[in-house]
C-alpha cells in the first residue's frame, strides 16, 4: 500500500472523517435540501430555454383550433407542411416490369466513335431512289465490295415517283444478296414506298437539273431523305451514310476511312470521269459542297427568306468557294476543310446529329434546302460540317451543261 511519506498512516487519515451520522445529519438539513432544489430547478429551466426551435415543435400545436374536416384547402396544407414521415430509400431494390407492351431502350451506350470495328458500332446505309433501275447493278457490287463488316451494317431504301422497274429490280438485288450465307449478305434491308408528287423527269438532265426545277425538286429531294430517315433510323444505330445510286466508283474502305475522321458530318469531293479524245478530263462535279462568301452573304439578305438558292446557275452568283474545284485525288487523301454547304452523293453522319433534330428541309431554311440546308441547320446546332478535297468519289457522267460555276 502507497502512503505518504512521514508519520500520516491510514488509520490516522480515517480517523480524521466525519462520522457517518454527522454527515447524513447535513444532508437532511432543511437548508441544503433547499439549495438542492433550486439548482435543480435552475439546470431543468437552463435545458428548457437551449431546446431548438425543431425539438420543440413536437410540443406545439400548429394549425387553426378547429376540426380537420373544417380546415379549408390552404389550412389543411399548412397543418401538414410541419409533419415530418420518416422516409427510407433503398435504391438497391429494383422494379420488376413484365408487361410485354413495355419496350426499355437504353441510348447511353450507343457512341460513334474511331474504334467502330472494335466497338461493335452499326451503321445504317441510306439511299433514295427514282427511275433508278439502270444504276442498281452497279451500286450493288460496290457496296458488296464495302471491308466494313456486313453483319455490322443496316440498308434501307425509299422508292417514290418512279415510272420505270426500279422497285422490281431493288427488290431482285437485295434477295440475290441476303440469300448468301457468306459475309456478303448484310445485317438487314428495308425498302420503304412513298410518292411525293414529284413530276420533275428524272432521266430528262435538262429538265432535271434545269433552274426554275432546283427550288421544288430540292424540297422534293429533302422530304424524301426524311421519310426514309426516320422510318429507318433504330436506337443500336451509331452511324449514318447517305449514298447516292449513281456512283460509279468510290474505295472499298471509305466507311473505314470516313469514321478514322471522327467528325460530325463529313463529305468527300466528287468527281466523274468523261473521256474525250483518249483523254480523261476528270470532270467536278458535285458544286453544293461549298465555303460561305460575303457575297453569298449578301445575296441571301436581298432574297425573300422562301427563296432556295440553287448552286451553279447564272442566277444566283454567291461567289462561294467550292469543294469540287479544290484537292487532287493525288494528294493527302486525309486533308480537311469546313464546309458550309454539302451535297448528297455520299455522306457520312454521327447518328446522334439526327436524333437532335438536325434533318434535311424540305422549304427554305437559311434560303437554303435539302443537303446544303441540312449543312446549315447542323452548323447553327453547333456540328462540325467538313470536306475532304482530296478524297475522290467517282459519280457517273450526267453529260449535263455547264453552269456558272464551271
Amino acid at each position: 500500500m502507497l502512503l505518504p511519506k512521514g508519520s500520516v498512516t491510514w488509520k490516522s487519515a480515517k480517523a480524521r472523517l466525519p462520522p457517518t451520522r454527522a454527515v447524513v445529519h447535513f444532508l437532511t438539513r432543511t437548508r441544503f435540501l433547499v439549495f438542492a432544489a433550486l439548482a435543480g430547478l435552475v439546470v431543468l429551466l437552463w435545458q428548457g430555454i437551449s431546446t431548438s426551435a425543431a425539438e420543440m415543435q413536437r410540443f406545439y400545436c400548429w394549425g387553426p383550433s378547429k376540426s380537420p374536416m373544417a380546415m379549408s384547402a390552404n389550412e389543411q396544407s399548412d397543418w401538414h407542411a410541419h409533419l415530418q414521415t420518416p422516409v427510407l430509400f433503398n435504391h438497391h431494390v429494383a422494379v420488376e416490369v413484365n408487361s410485354t407492351s413495355i419496350q426499355h431502350v437504353d441510348l447511353n451506350p450507343i457512341r460513334a466513335t474511331t474504334k467502330a470495328v472494335a466497338q461493335q458500332e452499326r451503321i445504317l446505309i441510306l439511299t433514295p431512289l427514282r427511275d433508278a433501275s439502270r444504276h442498281l447493278s452497279k451500286y450493288f457490287d460496290l457496296l458488296s465490295s464495302l471491308t466494313y463488316p456486313h453483319e455490322l451494317i443496316d440498308l434501307a431504301f425509299l422508292v417514290g415517283d418512279s415510272t420505270d422497274d426500279t422497285l422490281a429490280t431493288l427488290a431482285a438485288e437485295l434477295d440475290r444478296i441476303q440469300r448468301r450465307n457468306d459475309e456478303i449478305s448484310f445485317h438487314s434491308a428495308m425498302i420503304i414506298e412513298k410518292n411525293f408528287g414529284n413530276t420533275v423527269q428524272q432521266n430528262d438532265v435538262k429538265e432535271r437539273h434545269g433552274f426554275k426545277a432546283q427550288g421544288p425538286r430540292r424540297k422534293a429531294m429533302g422530304k424524301a431523305r426524311n421519310y426514309l430517315l426516320s422510318a429507318a433510323l433504330k436506337p443500336n444505330h451509331s452511324w449514318v451514310y447517305w449514298r447516292d445510286v449513281d456512283i460509279s466508283d468510290s474505295p472499298n474502305h471509305i466507311l473505314e476511312d470516313f469514321i478514322a475522321h471522327n467528325k460530325d458530318v463529313l463529305v468527300p469531293n466528287i468527281w466523274f470521269h468523261r473521256y474525250r479524245d483518249g483523254r480523261d478530263i476528270e470532270g467536278r462535279f458535285d458544286y453544293n459542297s461549298w465555303i460561305e462568301s460575303d457575297k453569298g452573304l449578301r445575296l441571301a439578305s436581298t432574297l425573300d427568306k422562301d427563296v432556295v438558292l440553287a448552286e451553279g446557275y447564272k442566277e444566283y452568283d454567291t461567289g462561294r468557294t467550292y469543294l469540287a474545284k479544290m484537292g487532287d485525288w493525288r494528294l493527302n487523301k486525309d486533308e480537311e476543310v469546313a464546309l458550309d454547304g454539302i451535297g448528297g452523293v455520299s455522306i457520312l453522319v454521327k447518328a446522334d446529329v439526327h436524333r437532335s433534330g438536325v434533318n434535311f428541309p424540305c422549304y427554305a431554311f437559311e434560303n437554303q434546302a435539302e443537303t446544303e440546308g441540312f449543312a446549315k441547320m447542323a452548323k447553327r446546332a453547333g456540328y462540325q460540317v467538313v470536306g475532304l478535297p482530296n478524297y475522290v468519289v467517282w459519280h457517273v457522267d450526267t453529260e449535263e451543261e455547264p453552269g456558272n460555276a464551271a
